[in-house]
């Protein structure tokens, strides 16, 4: 399965070592870790119990973008409310929507640190939140125990029959692409006084959720870029001529 599991800024690299072990046993191997605490580490290699060679190949980045930079389609795993909703799924629904979307290219999951949880920041990057349902008078879950639920259920979803997949002119944009042309959105609107360079955060965030839900494709992704083009050397060349910008 072309899915890969995110832990963002791990503090116990026990929980690491289970976290693979609970990937090896349900057939995943793509470990990516964001900042962790401490790793490599014993304890790691101890909870691993044999599924060493995840934790051998894990990629080790300085940020979720990075992790998520060649990913078309990105749960997180979260329990918090928070101002802004974003589209939410049980781990049963979210494995099949994840395998469904395999077959556009990689997707990934995400897993917060152990006692902060991902940040809206973090979420920012996501299509979808995975909430577990638990016990709401013991709702805390151990990090391995997370990902073990949802990659069970990866591991049942990947069985069944999960329909058509994308087609080639199709495919969806990946996340450094939409980095990308989220990048030059907020450039430009700053450009055009649309949007307040010193309080930016909340529109758009607004706008990816917007976008997110709209699922550009990579050549969507691109007309959308060369709109935001068009605009700044329609902006140049009036400047140009009148010595001033709108």
């Amino acid at each position: 399965m072309t899915i890969r599991i995110v832990l963002v800024e791990t503090t116990h690299p026990g929980n690491i070592g289970a976290v693979a072990r609970a990937m090896k046993n349900m057939g995943l191997s793509d470990l990516a870790l964001v900042n962790p605490v401490r790793f490599p580490h014993d304890d790691a290699t101890a909870r691993a119990s044999g599924a060493t060679d995840i934790l051998d190949s894990a990629s080790v980045v300085g940020s979720l973008s990075e992790a998520l930079a060649d990913c078309v389609y990105v749960v997180g795993a979260s329990a918090r409310s928070r101002t802004i909703s974003w589209p939410s799924m049980g781990p049963r629904d979210c494995a099949e929507r994840m395998i469904m979307e395999s077959k556009g290219g990689k997707v990934a999951a995400v897993f917060g640190a152990e006692k902060s949880g991902l940040q809206n920041d973090d979420l920012d990057l996501c299509h979808s939140v995975l909430t577990i349902p638990t016990n709401p008078e013991f709702s805390s879950l151990n990090l391995a125990m997370a990902v073990q639920v949802l990659t069970y259920e990866l591991r049942v979803a990947s069985t069944v029959d999960g329909g058509p997949g994308y087609e080639s002119e199709a495919l969806p944009a990946t996340g450094a692409q939409m980095e990308h042309f989220y990048a030059h959105l907020e450039q430009v609107l700053t450009d055009i006084h649309f949007l307040d360079p010193d309080n930016p955060r909340h529109l758009m965030r607004r706008l990816r959720r917007l976008f997110i839900r709209a699922r550009p494709g990579q050549n969507e992704a691109n007309i959308l870029r060369g709109i935001l083009t068009a605009v700044e050397t329609t902006r140049r060349e009036k400047t140009d001529r009148t010595g001033e910008a709108d």
